[in-house]
């Protein structure tokens, strides 16, 4: 039976509390802050790291993957359309074709695969963390985001007074889903108008969710059902290539502006 070599508390600490100060202060300027861990942020920051670019995942729940673990209804199958069966060769999840075009994954399988490779890849990832505000800077472009401990929301008003902080970057990609949080925090400040989003209609979303994910202020990138809500477009509900696929595209255009920057 193995022995464990000896560290106390003091060491574990103190390993603990310096590598996290460490990527904290290293990541409070980095090239790409991307808010929401779900799918479609996760993917576009595993393409991003991937093409060696500084990236920085932000999450407010305690685990990433938003929906992804889930296919709809509590049942832990998802699906994806053709062509979005190529991302899970990819990630190298097994999956059936019971349909013509149509793919079925198990959702944790998925899910995890999807984490481990955005980890692989060099992601640095706070979870526990809300986004609470834009960073602007000269003529209203996004300039990083605020942030706070996600706890911090729960406790008690009276015992609330705890400033965030801001991290900057020259490029913020909002994932936060339906929420559309960054958005949301542009329209109220009058530098964007979003329209929510519409009804189900599967077919038509996804193409139009990949399609319409982009640059929609300078500084600010949107992907996955944030596009949905940005643009008032169809949600897709219990099947996920556009959010693949849109995290995908969205990396893409945070490349072609990092060259410009």
């Amino acid at each position: 039976m193995p022995k464990f070599e000896s560290a106390g508390e003091k060491q574990i600490t103190r390993a603990i509390s310096e590598s996290f100060r460490d990527v904290f202060e290293e990541y409070a300027e980095s090239d790409v802050i991307v808010v929401g861990g779900g799918p479609s942020g996760l993917m576009a920051s595993r393409e991003l790291a991937k093409n060696d670019v500084k990236v920085l995942l932000i999450e407010a729940n305690n685990y990433l993957g938003g929906g992804f673990w889930l296919g709809g209804y509590l049942m832990n199958k998802l699906t994806v359309r053709d062509p979005a069966q190529s991302i899970l060769d990819e990630l190298g999840v097994p999956y059936e074709e019971p349909e013509d075009n149509l793919y079925v994954a198990t959702g944790p399988h998925a899910c995890s695969k999807l984490i481990g490779s955005a980890c692989d890849a060099g992601v640095e990832i706070l979870n526990m963390t809300k986004f609470q505000d834009v960073v602007l800077r000269r003529d209203n472009r996004v300039g990083g985001a605020v942030i706070n401990w996600t706890p911090v929301d729960a406790l008690p008003r009276e015992i609330t007074c705890v400033d965030p902080v801001g991290i900057e970057s020259k490029l913020v990609i909002d994932a936060t889903g339906h929420d559309a949080e960054v958005v949301s925090k542009m329209e109220e400040r009058g530098l964007l108008e979003t329209s929510g989003y519409g009804g189900m209609w599967v077919e038509k979303s996804e193409d139009l969710v990949v399609e319409h994910t982009d640059l929609i202020h300078p500084g600010l990138i949107v992907t996955g059902m944030a596009v949905s809500t940005t643009f008032g477009l169809p949600r897709m509900g219990p099947t996920f290539g556009s959010m693949l696929m849109s995290g995908k595209k969205a990396a893409e255009v945070a490349i072609e502006e990092l060259e410009n920057f």
